[in-house]
C-alpha cells in the first residue's frame, strides 16, 4: 500500500483514495472507505458543493480531506493524474467515456500507477444499450425487479427512498469490489477497473428470492409471500395513535409468543393455514388499533416475540438498545450513523466533519507531494482555510467563492455541465440550497434537474 505521512484510524489506516465529486453512491463508497480509516481526498470542482445543503451537513464527506481542482482548466486533469500517481484507489461517478474525455479514465491513470484500483460507480454499467442514459435509484432498482416486489398489489409499488438502489446495489457492492481489487493489487502489483453497476448489484440482491421463485417458493407477484408483506405475522400494523408496530414472528415458537401477548389464542392455528390470513390479518390489526404504539412496545419489551416499534429518523438515535450501543454519534453538533461495522483491534470513528470543498488543500499538498496543488491557490490568490478535526470545516478560498459566484446560480444538469449530452462533461452542476427547516406537515422541494444524475 502507499505509504507516508496519512493520518487515520481503522482497518484501511495508510490506503489513499482519490474520490472525484458527485452524488449519491460515490460519497457514500467514499465515506465507507473514510470510516474505515483510508485517506480519502475528494477532489472538488470550482463552484463548491454539489448537495442541495449546505456543505457543512453532508455527513457523507466527512473523515475527508478536500482540494479543488477545475478538471476543463488545461492542467487539471494533471492534478488528478499526480493524485492518482500516489493513490491506492480512486472513484468517480460519471458517464461512461467522460473520464477518457478528460484525460484521467483508467489507461491514463495506470500509465501513472499500474497498481492503481479505479472504481467506477454507475447505475447502468460501463456497457449495454442504456449505458449512455440518464438515470437515478428508481429508475435502476425498477428494472431489475426490485421495486416490483415491495407494496400492496392494489397500489403503485411505493419508493424505499435510495437506500435499495444507491447504497445497498451501488456504494456497498463498489466498495466489496474496490476492496477485493486492492488485495489483488497487493498480492500481484496490478491494479485493475471495477465496474459497479446499480443494476447488477440491487440484482444481485435478489439472490435468494430467485432461488426461492426456481423452486416454487415465491409468487410473482406483491404481498404474497412470506417476506413482502403478504404474510400477516411479517408486516407492520397501525396503533391507536397513528404509530405503527413492525411484526417479524415468523418461526412456531416466535408465534406462540406474539399471539399470547396479543391475546389472540382463537386464530393461533391460523399461521400454517393460509386460507385463514385473511381472518388472522384482520384479528391482529384491531387488537394493535386498540393500544398505542408505546404501549404495544411495552408489552413486548423483553420478549422473543420479534415486535418493535417503527422510528422515525429522529426518533431513531434515542432507543435504549441503540443508545447503548453507540449506533448513533453526535460530531460538530450533527446526529449521525456511526461508522460500521465495529472491529475489535482497529476501531473506528468519526474524526473529522464533512470535507469543505478546498478546505484541505494545503495540507494534502504536502503530504501527498502535490505541489502543483499550491500552484493551484496562488492562481486564485487564496490561502486555503484551516479545518480543524473537531469542525465541519471552513469555508473555501475566497477565489473559488468568486468564480461559483460567476457561475449560473441553479443551473441544471442538463445545461451548465451538459450532464444528459452522452458527449458531454458529466461534472456535477450547481446544487440549489435546501431550507434550513421544512414546516411541519410540507415536503423539502427542490427544483427538478438540479442534481446530476447519480451513478452515471
Amino acid at each position: 500500500m502507499t505509504t507516508g505521512r496519512t493520518a487515520g484510524h481503522g482497518p484501511l489506516t495508510g490506503v489513499r483514495v482519490v474520490e472525484l465529486a458527485g452524488i449519491g453512491p460515490g460519497p457514500f463508497a467514499g465515506m465507507l472507505l473514510a470510516d474505515l480509516g483510508a485517506d480519502v481526498v475528494r477532489v472538488d470542482r470550482p463552484g463548491g458543493a454539489v448537495l442541495a445543503i449546505d456543505a457543512a451537513h453532508d455527513v457523507t464527506n466527512r473523515n475527508k480531506r478536500s482540494v479543488v481542482v477545475d478538471l476543463k482548466a488545461p492542467d487539471g486533469p494533471a492534478r488528478v493524474l499526480d493524485l492518482a500517481a500516489r493513490a491506492d484507489v480512486l472513484i468517480e461517478g460519471n458517464r461512461p467515456g467522460v473520464a477518457e474525455r478528460l484525460g484521467i479514465g483508467p489507461e491514463d491513470c495506470h500509465a501513472r500507477n499500474p497498481r492503481l484500483v479505479y472504481g467506477r460507480m454507475t447505475g447502468w454499467g460501463q456497457d449495454g444499450p442504456l449505458a449512455d442514459r440518464a438515470g437515478h435509484d428508481v429508475s435502476y432498482i425498477a428494472v431489475t425487479g426490485a421495486l416490483g416486489m415491495i407494496g400492496s398489489p392494489d397500489r403503485p409499488p411505493p419508493v424505499p427512498a435510495n437506500l435499495l438502489g444507491d447504497f445497498a446495489g451501488g456504494s456497498l457492492y463498489l466498495v466489496v469490489g474496490v476492496l477485493a481489487a486492492l488485495h489483488h493489487a497487493r498480492v500481484s502489483g496490478t491494479g485493475q477497473v471495477v465496474d459497479a453497476a446499480i443494476v447488477d448489484g440491487t440484482a444481485h440482491l435478489s439472490a435468494m428470492i430467485h432461488g426461492m421463485l426456481s423452486a416454487g417458493g415465491w409468487q410473482d407477484r406483491r404481498a404474497a409471500n412470506l417476506l413482502d408483506g403478504g404474510c400477516p405475522y411479517y408486516g407492520t400494523y397501525e396503533t391507536a395513535d397513528g404509530g405503527y408496530m413492525a411484526v417479524g414472528a415468523l418461526e412456531p415458537r416466535f408465534y406462540d409468543t406474539f399471539v399470547d401477548l396479543l391475546g389472540l389464542e382463537d386464530v393461533r392455528g391460523a399461521r400454517t393455514d393460509w386460507t385463514r390470513w385473511g381472518e388472522l390479518r384482520e384479528a391482529v390489526a384491531a387488537r394493535f388499533r386498540s393500544r398505542t404504539r408505546d404501549e404495544w412496545t411495552a408489552v413486548f419489551e423483553g420478549s422473543d416475540a420479534c415486535v418493535a416499534p417503527v422510528l422515525s429518523l429522529r426518533e431513531a438515535p434515542h432507543h435504549p438498545h441503540l443508545v447503548a450501543r453507540g449506533t448513533f454519534t453526535d460530531h460538530g453538533g450533527i446526529t449521525q450513523p456511526a461508522p460500521a461495522p465495529r472491529f475489535s483491534a482497529t476501531p473506528t470513528a468519526v474524526r473529522t466533519g464533512p470535507a469543505r470543498p478546498g478546505a484541505d488543500t494545503r495540507e494534502v499538498a504536502r503530504d501527498w507531494d502535490v505541489p502543483g496543488l499550491l500552484a493551484d491557490l496562488a492562481t486564485e490568490g487564496a490561502e486555503p482555510p484551516v479545518r480543524s478535526p473537531g469542525t465541519a470545516g471552513a469555508e473555501p478560498p475566497a477565489g473559488l467563492r468568486a468564480k461559483a459566484a460567476a457561475e449560473p446560480s441553479g443551473a441544471t444538469a442538463e445545461s451548465s455541465a451538459e450532464l444528459s449530452a452522452p458527449t458531454g462533461e458529466d461534472l456535477p452542476g450547481t446544487a440549489p440550497k435546501a431550507p434550513a427547516t421544512t414546516p411541519v406537515g410540507t415536503t423539502a422541494k427542490f427544483p427538478v434537474g438540479d442534481f446530476p444524475h447519480q451513478g452515471d
